[in-house]
C-alpha cells in the first residue's frame, strides 16, 4: 500500500504538506493540493480507515439489522436486492455495511451493544420483531437509524405502498375479466395485514364478493405450502379463475401445482405474483406481478441514513413511500364478461 511518505517523495514536498492537502487544509495553495491529490490517485493511495476514523470521529460503517422471525429474509431474492442496492449506495458515499447480531464469537450482547462494540455510525432496521425489547432499545437510542417498511415514532421510515400495489394488481386482474379472485397471502405480520386489508377493500370497491375459502394463509418463502393451498383452491366446487400469491417465489409453487394437475396457465387458471423479481420474467408463461422498486428503495434508505449521519444538526423525521407498478406478463387470461354480468358499476355493484 502506498504511504504518505511515498507521495511526498514523488511530489518533492514534506509529509506534512501531503497530509494537509489530503485533509483540505487552508494553509497550502489550491495548485499544490491538486498536484498532490492527482499524484495520490496515480500512485493508488488509499487513506487509512483507522486514521480517518480518529480524525473524523466516525467509523464509516453502517449496521444492518435484518433478523425477522425465522431468519429467512436474506434468502428472499427481492429483499436481498433491497439490501444490495443499499450497500452499493452506501459504498458510493464512502461507507461499508456489516450485519448486526447478538453474538460476537462466544460473547453474547444486545443489538445496541453490538452497535457500540462495532462503532457503527448508523443502522438500517429491516424486518425484525419490533416488539422485541432489544429492538426497541436500539430504536430508542441516539444512533442515527432508518426503518424499512415499518413506522416507528421518531425515526425516518421508508415503506412500500402495499395498499396501492394490491389495489393496482387486483384492479388489473378485474379489468382482464376476472370476478372470482383468490388470494394466498403470507404469514401474519404488518406487511401481510396491509396487503390483506387492501385486497378486501379493493374487491369491495369493485363490487366483488370474496368467499372465505378464497383467502388462505401461506408463507412468503414456502412454495410447497403455496402448492398445497393451490390444490385446495382448484379442488373447490366453484374454483377461482385467478389466484394471487404473496410473492413471485411462492407463485412458483402454485404454478407447479397447476401443471401437476395437467392444467394450463392461463387457459385453465390464471395466476399472479408480487414483487417483480427478475426470475418472474423467466417463468413460462411470463408471470403477471406487481413490481416493487427494490433498487430505488435501497438507494433512498442509504442516502437518508447517511444524510442523518453527516448532518451537524438533527434532520426532521420523514415517512416516505415507494410506489410499484403492474407488470402484465402473460399468466392472466383475458375473460369475456357478458353485459348482463356487469350492472351499475358506478354504484360499485357487479354481478359475476
Amino acid at each position: 500500500m502506498v504511504s504518505i511518505k511515498e507521495i511526498a517523495k514523488y511530489c518533492g514536498v514534506s509529509t506534512a504538506t501531503v497530509s494537509k492537502a489530503m485533509n483540505d487544509k487552508s494553509d497550502i495553495g489550491e495548485e499544490t493540493k491538486k498536484r498532490i491529490r492527482e499524484a495520490a490517485e496515480v500512485l493508488g493511495y488509499f487513506p487509512s480507515a483507522t486514521a480517518r476514523a480518529l480524525r473524523t470521529k466516525k467509523s464509516y460503517s453502517i449496521g444492518v439489522l435484518f433478523a425477522e422471525k425465522g431468519g429467512k429474509a436474506l434468502t428472499d431474492e427481492f429483499f436481498s436486492h433491497v439490501v444490495n442496492a443499499f450497500k452499493v449506495a452506501a459504498e458510493k458515499r464512502g461507507y461499508e455495511i456489516l450485519f448486526l447480531n447478538k453474538e460476537v464469537g462466544d460473547q453474547g450482547m444486545t443489538y445496541l451493544e453490538h452497535c457500540r462494540y462495532r462503532g457503527v455510525d448508523g443502522v438500517l432496521v429491516a424486518y425484525v420483531q419490533y416488539q422485541d425489547p432489544e429492538v426497541i432499545e436500539l430504536l430508542q437510542s441516539d444512533i442515527p437509524i432508518v426503518v424499512l417498511d415499518h413506522i416507528f415514532e421518531g425515526k425516518t421510515s421508508v415503506c412500500f405502498d402495499y395498499d396501492q400495489g394490491i389495489k393496482d394488481l387486483i384492479t388489473y386482474i378485474y379489468e382482464m375479466g376476472h370476478c372470482k379472485i383468490a388470494y394466498i397471502h403470507g404469514e401474519d405480520c404488518t406487511i401481510t395485514r396491509k396487503r390483506v386489508e387492501s385486497f378486501y377493500k379493493t374487491m369491495a370497491e369493485l363490487g366483488l364478493s370474496v368467499p372465505d375459502e378464497y383467502v388462505k394463509e401461506g408463507e412468503y418463502l414456502n412454495y410447497h405450502k403455496a402448492a398445497r393451498l393451490t390444490n385446495e383452491l382448484l379442488s373447490l366446487a366453484d374454483p377461482p379463475t385467478c389466484i394471487v400469491y404473496p410473492n413471485d417465489f411462492s407463485a412458483l409453487g402454485g404454478i407447479g401445482a397447476v401443471y401437476e394437475r395437467k392444467l394450463s396457465i392461463p387457459q385453465d387458471v390464471s395466476v399472479a405474483g408480487y414483487d417483480g423479481i427478475p426470475l418472474a420474467k423467466a417463468f413460462s408463461p411470463e408471470l403477471t406481478t406487481l413490481e416493487q422498486d427494490s433498487w430505488g428503495m435501497g438507494e433512498i434508505l442509504a442516502n437518508k441514513l447517511i444524510d442523518q449521519i453527516e448532518c451537524a444538526v438533527p434532520l426532521p423525521v420523514e415517512l416516505l413511500t415507494v410506489q410499484g407498478k403492474v407488470l402484465p406478463g402473460k399468466s392472466v387470461k383475458r375473460l369475456k364478461r357478458l353485459e348482463n354480468d356487469i350492472k351499475n358499476i358506478d354504484n360499485k355493484l357487479t354481478i359475476c
